[in-house]
């Protein structure tokens, strides 16, 4: 298939100028050639890539805008993100037990297929869970960071507030504590059968490391210790008298517990997990931590001192190796060895000379900002280490008083801490005793096992970064693309030569660079510029353009006003002249003329006088700086322009100009709105349509062409102004083959 709005590749010089050097004609009134046709229709059943390719290149900007906000969103995304670490433990589950003694003739059941759904059922049950929970003893801090919210969570929590029963876990309810452990502990759990094996894998997620081997070989702990206790169901006078003994030093390690932590809120007390005071602790990595920022403000000093007393950009390499000061120097001694080349050639005052005098006056000033720059970076380094020094030698001053004084309040607390401690001991012996009588009532082995136990994880399971970054950056090229060509589809320019013959089915008579620096005027005045040279290429063009050579009187228009009709007039007038031809320029745009302003010439008498009858000929011509070019302005505006060119005086000043003068170029008015043009059109013998690349529409342009062929009008061709190969799509430069001077002139 073939899509109008991607027009295939250009085809180079050959499809720009008409064919002259084998005698044949122009194209003309709106005719394709039969090859250019044929192409055509061939390519409309074909996928051109290449044209697809162009508009990537064309869009590059907004496609790489797209990339760079969607990856930037994932990347802040998964950065914000409270990462989760995953800890595995794998667990072996037999088919059935064995039994190592058996009891009368009873022997081992069938297997049941359900049994293994049954199993992975038990390590997700909340039973289990709690059992978990319990035996890990997660206390309140820890089961706050477990339950650390994600990015969603965060933002649902700010707009939907937590009710009440939510706020009542985090009490000192034993009991509510323990659901919400157990909720931790399920929340994070996963189980992962391993497949065609009897192995399984329990996965636990949490935010804390730690915490997730914990609960991943509490879970495999746990879940064996269940299953033994379900098949030793029998108790006995030990067992008993060992769970009494529990209970007692149960409470008597609560007891003992709340004591501590009542002493410790009462003189505001809180010790790390080695024992150590918080203010102590914090006291001794205040100390670090002012000794790294000591050393910081000495280097950042010293890196001040040394800038400060460089002179000029004689600063350290170590300051100059991130910055293009370097670059810059080399730029500069190139041009200035390219000026003083040039000197003996240019004199100081010419353009050329002027320009990179230009550039060097320019690459000096890049160069003092960026040594500025780098001063007042260095500065502003050195007066930051300074003001941290400061805040953390305030910051050490103070916590010295308070660990003086935290240090005489702990006597008490590390009393009642040595109870805690004697107590757990005794509590954790008769626990161990006590599964040890429950394991020695039966002889049987367990038909679950461990065959990995978790490790602490050292990354995290997710985000992960490598891979939301990829999705990140394939999703914006994604939408980079699909962008790229819906801006495409709707934009209904023409931009391209092969735009302009597919669409208007006219030959491209020339290709007008766009201008970057000169004006128009100066751009065709300087010979040696790709603009003017781009127009000598349509002059010669023009010179095939019929059997007879260029028409004896060109009407110049456009299909709306500004795409550059009256600069192109005056150009081809200018270049035409240059060749010794004798040519009249006349302005027959009666409503909006330009011609007068841009070329700077006075002149009250115009060609609204003549078809007035006010003058004659002679009295509206001008001269110009060129003796062969003369000029008929438009004159006073008349209020009905259309009327005044339609009556019988045009028809005979044309034949009366046409014979006086080689060749007449009439700067016409556009076509769409009025009826000017299409009534000049058909007085004239050629008619060569204006349109510049990336304004004028498709639609606009098409209408055009209609009006001037309803008009019978001779199309000879058009002219694509404005035109940009890399805005276009295309990677070649029409400026590099027209121009042998400055080729962004």
């Amino acid at each position: 298939m073939h899509d109008d709005k991607f027009p295939a590749r250009p085809s180079g010089g050959d499809a720009r100028m008409p064919p002259g050097a084998d005698g044949t004609t122009a194209r003309s009134a709106g005719a394709l050639p039969e090859t250019l046709s044929d192409t055509h229709r061939d390519d409309r059943d074909e996928i051109d890539l290449l044209a697809y390719w162009h508009v990537l290149v064309k869009r590059r900007w907004l496609i790489l805008s797209i990339l760079g906000m969607v990856a930037a969103a994932s990347l802040l995304i998964t950065l914000i993100a409270t990462p989760i670490y995953r800890a595995t433990a794998v667990m072996q589950i037999e088919k059935d037990e064995q039994t190592v003694v058996q009891v009368g003739a009873v022997g081992a059941q069938g297997f049941d297929p359900d049994f293994l759904q049954t199993q992975y059922q038990l390590l997700q049950s909340r039973t289990l869970a709690e059992r978990v929970a319990d035996d890990l003893g997660l206390d309140a801090a820890e089961l706050e960071r477990l339950a650390q919210p994600g990015l969603g969570q965060r933002i649902r929590r700010l707009t939907h507030p937590a009710p009440e029963a939510t706020v009542a876990i985090r009490q000192a309810n034993s009991r509510q504590a323990l659901r919400s452990a157990t909720q931790a502990v399920r929340q994070g759990l996963s189980i992962e059968p391993v497949r065609n094996s009897r192995l399984v894998r329990i996965h636990y997620d949490s935010p804390v490391p730690e915490a997730s081997a914990r609960v991943a070989n509490g879970i495999a702990d746990g879940f064996i210790a269940s299953g033994l206790e379900r098949r030793f169901g029998a108790s006995s006078y030990a067992k008993t008298y060992l769970e009494d003994q529990l209970r007692i030093i149960k409470a008597r390690l609560e007891n003992s517990e709340r004591q501590l932590v009542a002493f410790a809120q009462k003189e505001n007390l809180v010790s790390s997990l080695a024992g150590q005071s918080l203010a102590s602790q914090n006291l001794s990595e205040l100390n670090s931590s002012l000794a790294t920022a000591q050393d910081q403000r000495i280097r950042a000093q010293a890196r001040w001192t040394q800038a400060q007393a460089a002179k000029g950009s004689a600063l350290p390499a170590d300051m100059l190796s991130d910055s293009i000061i370097r670059k810059l120097q080399e730029q500069r001694a190139e041009l200035r060895g390219t000026y003083q080349e040039k000197l003996q050639i240019y004199k100081p005052a010419y353009p050329e000379m002027l320009q990179l005098k230009g550039q060097l006056d320019d690459i000096d000033r890049q160069i003092g900002t960026e040594l500025s720059n780098i001063r007042a970076s260095v500065k502003a380094e050195y007066d930051a280490a300074a003001s941290q020094e400061r805040l953390l030698q305030s910051q050490l001053n103070r916590l010295r008083t308070e660990a003086l004084d935290v240090d005489d309040r702990s006597i008490e607390y590390n009393i009642l801490k040595r109870e805690v401690d004697t107590n757990r001991q005794l509590y954790d012996n008769l626990l161990q005793r006590f599964k040890e009588v429950g394991v020695a009532g039966d002889v049987r082995s367990n038909n679950v096992s461990i065959v990995d136990r978790a490790e602490v994880p050292t990354q995290p399971y997710k985000p992960n970064l490598g891979f939301n970054l990829a999705v990140g950056l394939l999703a914006g090229l994604v939408l980079g693309t699909l962008a790229a060509f819906l801006l495409e589809f709707f934009d209904d320019t023409l931009k391209t030569p092969d735009d302009v013959e597919q669409h208007l089915k006219l030959a491209v008579l020339g290709i007008i660079p766009k201008l970057v620096k000169q004006s128009p005027l100066e751009a065709a005045l300087d010979l040696r510029s790709a603009y003017s040279e781009s127009y000598r290429s349509v002059r010669t063009a023009l010179q095939f353009s019929t059997d007879h050579g260029v028409p004896r009187v060109l009407l110049i228009t456009s299909s709306g006003p500004g795409e550059g009709k009256s600069t192109t007039s005056l150009t081809l007038a200018r270049n035409f002249a240059q060749m010794g031809k004798r040519v009249l320029l006349l302005e027959s745009d009666l409503r909006n003329p330009s011609l007068q302003k841009l070329m700077g010439i006075a002149g009250d008498v115009g060609l609204s006088n003549i078809l007035a009858g006010s003058h004659v000929l002679s009295d509206a011509i001008r001269n110009t700086s060129d003796e062969l070019l003369k000029v008929i302005f438009a004159g006073p505006l008349p209020p009905n322009p259309s009327e005044l060119l339609s009556g019988p005086k045009l028809i005979s000043l044309l034949e009366l100009v046409a014979g006086q003068y080689d060749l007449v170029i009439i700067d016409a008015p556009p076509i769409m709105g009025i009826a000017d043009a299409p009534i000049l059109a058909n007085a004239v013998d050629g008619t060569m349509i204006v349109v510049q690349s990336g304004r004028t529409r498709i639609a606009t342009a098409k209408a055009a062409v209609k009006h001037l062929q309803a008009a019978r009008a001779h199309i000879v061709g058009s002219v694509l102004t404005h035109y940009d190969a890399k805005l276009a799509g295309y990677g070649y430069s029409y400026e590099g083959y027209y121009g042998y001077g400055d080729p962004r002139a």
